[in-house]
C-alpha cells in the first residue's frame, strides 16, 4: 500500500523488558481501514507513548526509562523519521506526552516520580530546555500501587490554557494553568479527588464533560467540567462485565459523541458505552474481545467516506499485535476488520 495515511506505533524495547525495536510506521487505507505491514521508522529506547504536532510534520515520543526523556522526530513523506532533538523530562518513566493546541509547548507525565514536565517548542517543533517541573506529593489507599504519586497523563485542553494531569497514585486530577509566555504551570487551589482507590489513568473529552477511566477500581466516571476547572460527578459505571480482575487502560469517544470506548486488560476486551446527551452518564452497551492480550492503547480514526464506518485500532501489548475494528454506526459495537499486524510489544498507535 503506497498511498494512504501514515500511522505510527510506539512500543517497549529491551530496555524496559519489551520485544520492540523503536517507532514503527504503517500506511492506512482510509476507505477500508486496512493497515500495511509495519516497518521500523526509528530505533529508539522504549517510545511507549507518541504525539503529533498540531501543524508541523513532527512526531514526539516519551522514552519510558529510569532517566526519562522526550524526543522529537521530523516526519518524511514516506514515514521515515529523522531525530530533531531530545530533552530529559526530569523524572522517571514518562508514560504520556502531548502538545498544546497552539503548538508552543510539550507536556509530559513522569509516572515513576509523579511529576509533570513542560518543554517549549521552537518554530520547527524542536523541544528546548524545561521551563517547569511540578512534583506531586502524597499517597493513596492501595498500598502496592499508590505508595506515592504516579502521574499517568498530561493532556492540554483543545482550547484555552488548562492542562489536566491525572495522578493514579493520588486519586487526583490537577487542573493546571499553563502560562504561554513563561511555560510554567500554575497549580489549582486544590486538586480534584476521585473516589479513594480509583487510580485514575486517562481521560477523554466530550464538550464540557470529562470521562475518566479508573485503572485500580475498573471504573468509568463522567464529570461536568466548569470553566474554572471545577468538576462535578455525573455518573459512574464498571468498565467491564468480567468477574475477574480488570485494569482499564485507554478511553476514547467516537466522532459523533454518542459512544465511548474503554480497553480492558485482564479480560482483554473493548467495552462500549452509550453517553447520554442530557445526563452524560456512561452506560455499558456491549463488550467484545480485543483480539489479543493486554490491550494497552487504541485510536479512533475516521473513514475518508463521510458515510463510511469509523475504525478503531487496538495495540495489544502482550500478544505483539495491532487489531483493526470497524464500528457499527448504529450500535457503536466494534467488529474485527483488516488483517492482524504483528510487531513487538506495541503500546501506542496514532495517526500522523
Amino acid at each position: 500500500m503506497s498511498d494512504g495515511e501514515l500511522v505510527f506505533i510506539g512500543c517497549y524495547t529491551s530496555e524496559a523488558g519489551g520485544r520492540g525495536d523503536g517507532i514503527s510506521v504503517a500506511r492506512r487505507d482510509p476507505r477500508t481501514g486496512e493497515l500495511s505491514a509495519p516497518r521500523l521508522a526509528a530505533a529508539t529506547p522504549s517510545p511507549s507513548f507518541l504525539a503529533r504536532h498540531p501543524r508541523l510534520p513532527v512526531l514526539y515520543a516519551a522514552g519510558e526509562l529510569a532517566e526519562g526523556r522526550v524526543t522529537a522526530w521530523a516526519i518524511a513523506e514516506d514515514g521515515d523519521l529523522t531525530l530533531l532533538g531530545e530533552q530529559p523530562t526530569g523524572g522517571e518513566h514518562p508514560c504520556h506526552v502531548a502538545v498544546t493546541a497552539d503548538g508552543a509547548h510539550l507536556v509530559t507525565a513522569n509516572y515513576g516520580s509523579g511529576s509533570v514536565a513542560v518543554h517549549p517548542l521552537d518554530l520547527l517543533g524542536v523541544p528546548g530546555e524545561r521551563t517547569d517541573l511540578r512534583r506531586h506529593e502524597g499517597s493513596g489507599p492501595v498500598e502496592d500501587r499508590q505508595e506515592g504519586p504516579h502521574a499517568h497523563m498530561a493532556t492540554p485542553d483543545p482550547d484555552g490554557d488548562r492542562v489536566w494531569v491525572i495522578d493514579l497514585g493520588l486519586d487526583a486530577l490537577f487542573g493546571y494553568r499553563l502560562d504561554p509566555e513563561t511555560g510554567r504551570l500554575e497549580p489549582p487551589p486544590a486538586p480534584f479527588r476521585t473516589r479513594p482507590g480509583t487510580g485514575p489513568r486517562h481521560l477523554t473529552r466530550a464538550g464540557g464533560r470529562l470521562y475518566v477511566v479508573g485503572e485500580l477500581d475498573g471504573s468509568v466516571t463522567g464529570y461536568d467540567a466548569a470553566a474554572d476547572g471545577t468538576l462535578t460527578e455525573l455518573g459512574r459505571a464498571g468498565a467491564s462485565e468480567s468477574d475477574g480482575p480488570v485494569q482499564p487502560s485507554e478511553i476514547g469517544i467516537g466522532a459523533d459523541g454518542r459512544f465511548g470506548y474503554v480497553a480492558n486488560r485482564g479480560p482483554d476486551t473493548i467495552a462500549v458505552f452509550a453517553l447520554d446527551e442530557t445526563s452524560g452518564i456512561p452506560v455499558l452497551r456491549g463488550e467484545v474481545p480485543s483480539g489479543g492480550v493486554w490491550p494497552r492503547h487504541f485510536s479512533l480514526m475516521p473513514s475518508v467516506d463521510p458515510a463510511g464506518p469509523e475504525f478503531l485500532y487496538v495495540a495489544n501489548e502482550r500478544s505483539d499485535s495491532v487489531i483493526t475494528f470497524r464500528l457499527d454506526p448504529e450500535t457503536g459495537i466494534p467488529a474485527p476488520g483488516a488483517p492482524v499486524l504483528e510487531l513487538g510489544t506495541p503500546t501506542c498507535i496514532i495517526r500522523a
